[in-house]
């Protein structure tokens, strides 16, 4: 992956939010991270409005990592509003999440989730899991370069 190319990280729990950079830097991953901590600021970063209405305020993300039980608008939502925009749906949706319900698997893949993740609870855990997943995502698949 460019090191130049966004993530976006679309967390509420600080500790899952610096748990996720902690396990990026161990993998050297140099891109830049953006954070939203709910969905509404979430959709707000993605279609450029509001707070991330300025040009530049909001880099198209390479790959979105989502939250799914977010404060306001639930991942789930957000999901299916990324999906359903022609501009965005190339972005690859990881879906991170504690959730291992299968109708939340079964509907989050149904609306275009790229992957789903179910976050470990032990900490050295969530943090292999975490390398592993952006060794994969980020070094290993090839993304499309114009994502809109």
């Amino acid at each position: 992956m460019n090191e130049s190319q966004t993530i976006l990280i679309v967390e509420d729990s600080d500790d899952d939010f610096f748990a996720t950079m902690r396990a990026f830097k161990k993998s050297n991953l140099a891109n830049p991270v953006q954070r939203c901590t709910n969905g509404d600021q979430a959709l707000d970063y993605v279609f450029q409005r509001g707070e991330f209405a300025a040009p530049g305020k909001a880099p198209r993300p390479s790959i979105i990592l989502l939250d799914l039980n977010l404060p306001g608008t639930d991942g789930r939502e957000v999901l299916q509003a990324i999906k359903a925009a022609p501009e965005l749906q190339k972005i690859p949706v990881v879906v991170l999440t504690t959730s291992n319900a299968e109708h939340d698997i079964e509907l989050c893949f149904s609306i275009g989730a790229n992957s789903y993740v179910q976050k470990p609870v032990d900490f050295v855990e969530f943090i292999r899991a975490t390398a592993r997943l952006s060794d994969y995502w980020l070094n290993i698949s090839i993304l499309p370069k114009n994502l809109n």
